[in-house]
């Protein structure tokens, strides 16, 4: 076991920080990298216990893995996709010196429905998902991925490539897994929202059956200088059917910061 934490460079221009979501890994995000590359030095980030990060010692948690990843990276703002958006906003709401941008991508303060959150999912699902990892891995990861694509306009497309990539680099770690699905479940950083002093840009996929599009259009609302977007006809990972519609999101968003 050790600290380190596989983060691939790509690509000339400021720089660009990519986190990844639950079970996944930074090869996620290909089509993306490919359209930013010539415009943003990349940094792709594989969170612990996932793809060339799975022997990684920091754990799953807010605080860690940002003070991991920062150590790692030059200041730059930070995209999280779903899970990976935890991170981002923590690190952007504590770190603003280190991060002074914010982009999510199909990614909530708080994922599961609650007091005053409406719009979550049910924690149960998070539970159901924590107990088949113990009876039945790949299946348990199949099925998630398939809720990921689901409501998608090329949902035989994402499902297809989500699946090619979650076993790409190595089967998650399954401890991580675990923890993976109790942070989607209990992590509450709504409080961080009114706390951001950077812009942050909320891009969510109109047709996400796991992120509601108004939970983001919520949270954007709670947070000081943030823009609300969405992929009319993406589902959770627009980035890999619409990934031009995201590259201009993105674009946009960081060229209006220079």
């Amino acid at each position: 076991m050790n600290d380190d934490l596989y983060i691939e460079q790509t690509g000339n221009g400021p720089p660009l920080v990519l986190l990844h979501g639950w079970a996944m890994h930074g090869g996620v995000f290909a089509l993306l990298v490919e359209r930013l590359r010539e415009r943003h030095r990349l940094y792709v980030v594989d969170l612990p216990g996932h793809g060339r990060s799975r022997d990684s010692a920091v754990p799953l948690a807010p605080e860690a893995c940002v003070e991991a990843i920062a150590a790692r990276v030059p200041r730059a703002p930070w995209c999280g996709w779903s899970l990976g958006g935890l991170f981002a906003l923590h690190a952007a709401a504590t770190r603003p010196d280190a991060v002074p941008a914010l982009a999510m991508l199909c990614a909530s303060p708080r994922f599961v429905r609650g007091d005053g959150w409406k719009h979550g999912m049910s924690p149960e699902i998070f539970r159901d998902f924590a107990s088949g990892l113990r009876d039945d891995y790949r299946g348990t990861l199949d099925r998630f991925i398939a809720l990921e694509a689901f409501g998608s306009d090329d949902a035989r497309g994402e499902l297809r490539t989500l699946r090619a990539e979650v076993f790409s680099r190595g089967d998650p770690a399954a401890h991580v897994l675990a923890d993976g699905l109790e942070l989607l479940e209990t992590a509450d950083l709504r409080d961080e929202l009114p706390e951001l002093t950077v812009p942050s840009l909320w891009i969510a996929g109109r047709r996400d059956r796991l992120v509601d599009p108004r939970a983001m259009r919520a949270a954007a609302d709670a947070a000081p200088d943030a823009t609300f977007a969405v992929v009319e006809h993406g589902g959770h990972a627009p980035f890999l059917t619409h990934a031009d519609e995201v590259a201009a999101l993105l674009d946009g968003f960081l060229r209006e910061l220079r």
